[in-house]
């Protein structure tokens, strides 16, 4: 088995994309469609503003899309080249041939998108599902991460936080059409709200042009048949990374993280609990933590700035690399 073959393949037949409207690309930004076998990403890329600059890759979370981090990249750009994927059934990604989007899944994209683009080893970047991946990706292949940037991650909870409920029962039978069922009358807008109620801090940070860019990707992802396939398939991969033991456990792949990491905990995260900072700062050999009071889900949306600074001294301890 070669290192980009892990554990928990399932088959299953890929739903075909549609013609539906174009997502937001902003300006600085480019988009990009890598194919390569079963698969095909979405790539957004940030370029660097000189040559020579050290390569990123960030991996969003469940439900979201590589526009997560359109806030953080610009802020960097003199100090990475930046790209963010859309992964498998997200973003504008299609679905993968073979439906599988377990955690190993998505990790095996990653993996696979970083080996055919030849830009490892990488500053690695992960929200929530996508930290999740991100640690996977840092455990099993270290030669393709230079440090690891986790915000949220996704890593398994004893006590899960009680609006956390909603997303792990997705991963139930049935539960995503009786939910899809009973939202139909549901508007985007309303739809949206509820996303930003459950993952920022503070919503009413957000400005009207945001919201309206989020509203305007929400109407854009209800158009795919594959939606609800996605996230439901995505959610029971993560409740089934949580009870993975073993050297395939994520706290046990954590521990094997070779790279230098930086966790980034909101105070007010309704997903990912605060106290997991303590757990997760022990578990990392070679971490530091960065703790937001006011953060929810997504610091890097939320509070760009801080998240670039802190990545910042991480590089300073790097020697600027």
């Amino acid at each position: 088995m070669s290192s980009t073959e892990l554990p928990g393949t399932r088959a299953a037949a890929a739903a075909v994309a549609p013609t539906v409207s174009a997502v937001k690309v902003t300006e600085g930004e480019g988009l990009r469609s890598v194919a390569l076998a079963g698969l095909t990403l979405t790539v957004r890329a940030r370029p660097a503003d000189s040559e020579g600059a050290a390569p990123a890759l960030f991996v969003h979370g469940l439900g979201g899309s590589s526009q997560n981090w359109s806030a953080l990249m610009p802020l960097l750009t003199d100090a990475l080249d930046s790209e963010a994927v859309d992964l498998p059934g997200f973003g504008d990604s299609p679905p993968p041939d073979d439906g599988n989007y377990s955690v190993t899944g998505h990790t095996r994209a990653v993996i696979r998108l970083l080996d055919a683009g030849g830009r490892g080893p990488v500053h690695l970047f992960g929200n929530s599902l996508g930290g999740a991946v991100a640690t996977r990706v840092a455990a099993v292949r270290p030669d393709l991460v230079r440090t690891l940037t986790l915000i949220s991650p996704a890593l398994p909870e004893i006590r899960v936080q009680r609006p956390a409920v909603p997303t792990a029962m997705l991963a139930l039978p049935g539960v995503a059409t009786l939910f899809a069922r009973l939202t139909r009358g549901w508007t985007a807008e309303q739809r949206t709200r509820g996303a930003m109620a459950l993952c920022y801090g503070d919503p009413t940070r957000i400005s009207d042009e945001a919201f309206r860019n989020a509203v305007a990707e929400m109407e854009r992802r209800l158009q795919l048949p594959y939606f609800w396939d996605a996230m439901t398939r995505s959610a029971r991969g993560i409740v089934d990374a949580y009870t993975l033991g073993g050297q395939h456990g994520l706290w046990r792949q954590a521990e094997r993280v070779l790279a230098p990491t930086l966790l980034v905990y909101g105070s007010k995260d309704q997903l990912v609990s605060y106290r997991m900072a303590r757990r997760a700062s022990a578990a990392f050999r070679d971490s530091r933590l960065l703790t937001l009071p006011e953060a929810g889900h997504v610091a890097m949306m939320e509070y760009p700035e801080a998240v670039a600074q802190a990545f910042r001294e991480l590089l300073d301890e790097r020697g600027g690399s």
